[in-house]
């Protein structure tokens, strides 16, 4: 049996993931496959890392060590073919924290600033609650996965004056594994415009073969120049209360920008149990990611199959990366909030609804399949008797 088929009660935990849900639908025993993080327990070496720190007993300020530099250094190298140096990297308690500084840092309010559509909710957020102008660009659906529409973005860059975009690289919701060549129309693009980049690459390890994650600064060396790449060990490695994450910039220009704006709010204070995990994940947890990927593909092939035989109604789009699954419910002709009710009071079980992530994200949902494979049998068998016909 895979140490990943093992199942955790996470109920009195005070998990967002598991109990924030009986407090906002007023029911008991709902499945939740939404929030993004994983029903699995992260590596031993970095339980082990963390309980030796908790067994010393002194828990005060901690340096950023070499040792720590040296993990990540040479994670990147390993793992993405990416050089970066220590001078290059900042550290922040999250990647939307990092989102809401770079906006800070590199727009005033009222300037332009572009997102895919659907993506990521905080982008969004971000943007507006930091008194910018939010600029959606639908992604296309082709042949199953999404594309970016690159004429429409340029045509609303000419005419919105974009200073800024933030990209999800990979694609949350849609699982895509953006490609290089991809990658490289959408830098040319935002050069000529003069639009910076934000590169949201949390999702970097979760790749599945022969898909391969391209950080943006590897795609040409002129985008180093007018982009930054936000990243953490914490989604690869279910570390997500350990609240630390990475800013990779190599043009010391936007690294003094953001860091000034860091300094006035200490977002570059990190959580000793942060400085910790991250380092003990990259030196010791490959082998559990190589299983982690595997199960995970399994489960995604699993997710597939299951939806094709049980709700063949339902567009699926196969991710190329993450744990995440873009469900299309709209040949049910259902409302939001009549496609919400039935997920809730008649399966049971609470995904995250489509339309957080974007207008066009009505009629659709999010599927988290990072959790055992049970587990996600009992959630996919409750769905489809609750849309059986």
């Amino acid at each position: 049996m895979s140490i990943f088929d093992q199942q955790h009660e996470r109920r009195q935990t005070n998990s967002v993931k598991w109990d924030s849900i009986a407090s906002t639908y007023h029911k008991d025993n709902l499945l939740p496959l939404w929030v993004a993080d994983m029903d699995f327990t992260a590596p031993s070496c970095v339980q082990e890392a963390l309980l030796d720190y908790v067994k010393q007993g002194i828990y005060g300020y901690t340096l950023f060590g070499d040792d720590l530099y040296e993990a990540i250094i040479n994670w990147q190298k390993r793992r993405h073919h990416y050089d970066i140096n220590k001078e290059e990297i900042l550290f922040s308690p999250g990647v939307v924290p990092s989102i809401a500084v770079s906006i800070e840092a590199f727009t005033k309010p009222g300037d332009s600033i572009m997102i895919h559509d659907p993506v990521y909710p905080p982008f969004a957020k971000m943007i507006e609650e930091n008194k910018r102008k939010l600029i959606r660009s639908p992604l296309k659906v082709i042949n199953g996965h999404f594309e970016m529409d690159l004429n429409k973005m340029e045509s609303k860059m000419m005419k919105e004056n974009v200073k800024l975009f933030i990209l999800c690289n990979p694609h949350n919701p849609g699982g895509r594994v953006w490609t290089k060549s991809e990658l490289k129309h959408l830098g040319d693009l935002c050069k000529k415009y003069n639009c910076l980049v934000v590169s949201d690459e949390i999702h970097q390890d979760l790749i599945f073969a022969p898909h391969q994650h391209e950080t943006f600064h590897n795609v040409d060396a002129d985008f180093a120049d007018f982009s930054i790449v936000l990243t953490a060990a914490t989604k690869t490695f279910n570390l997500a209360g350990i609240k630390n994450s990475m800013i990779f910039v190599k043009n010391p220009q936007l690294k003094a920008a953001f860091a000034a704006i860091q300094e006035k709010s200490e977002q570059d204070t990190i959580n000793t149990f942060g400085l910790i995990g991250t380092k003990a994940a990259y030196n010791g947890a490959e082998a559990w990611l190589t299983e982690l990927l595997d199960y995970l593909q399994k489960n995604s092939v699993f997710t597939i199959n299951f939806l094709q035989k049980n709700l063949p109604k339902v567009k699926v789009m196969r991710p190329e990366g993450t744990y995440l699954f873009w469900l299309d419910f709209s040949a049910y002709n259902l409302t939001e909030s009549q496609l919400n009710k039935k997920m809730i009071e008649e399966a049971g079980v609470v995904l995250n609804g489509g339309y957080t992530f974007g207008p066009s994200g009505k009629q659709h949902m999010r599927l988290n399949i990072a959790c055992p494979k049970a587990t996600l049998q009992q959630g996919l068998t409750q769905i489809a008797q609750a849309f059986k016909e």
